[in-house]
């Protein structure tokens, strides 16, 4: 359960993300900028208070969350090339959500 509860707050964090982007305010676009800055920061927060064995899994952990969002963009930008805009994204968000649900069986086959 608390899995689907990072799932749905790293989601909502990008939407807002994406709304926050086509802003007209400049300000707002600073905040997407800092996005990285961020995560870089919360970075260094982890590898002064974690064991090495922990930092190592959620590094891992953050690969697949990363191949994740890039298997989500790849696969819109190649459905719309067949498909209306909103039937790729449904289509490529259910793929992304079955990745990352089933992303515990895939990671304990590498580890």
């Amino acid at each position: 359960m608390l899995y689907f509860l990072y799932f749905l707050v790293g989601g909502t964090i990008m939407v807002l993300a994406l709304l926050l982007s086509q802003s007209k305010y400049l300000f707002l676009s600073g905040i997407i900028t800092a996005l990285p800055i961020l995560t870089l920061i919360n970075m260094g927060m982890q590898m002064k208070n974690m064991k090495e064995d922990t930092f190592h899994a959620v590094l891992q952990n953050t690969v697949f969350g990363a191949v994740g969002m890039l298997l989500f963009t790849v696969l819109t930008f190649l459905l719309t090339s067949w498909f209306k805009p909103g039937i790729s994204v449904m289509s490529a968000l259910a793929v992304y959500a079955l990745f990352m649900l089933s992303g515990k069986y895939i990671l304990s086959m590498f580890a």
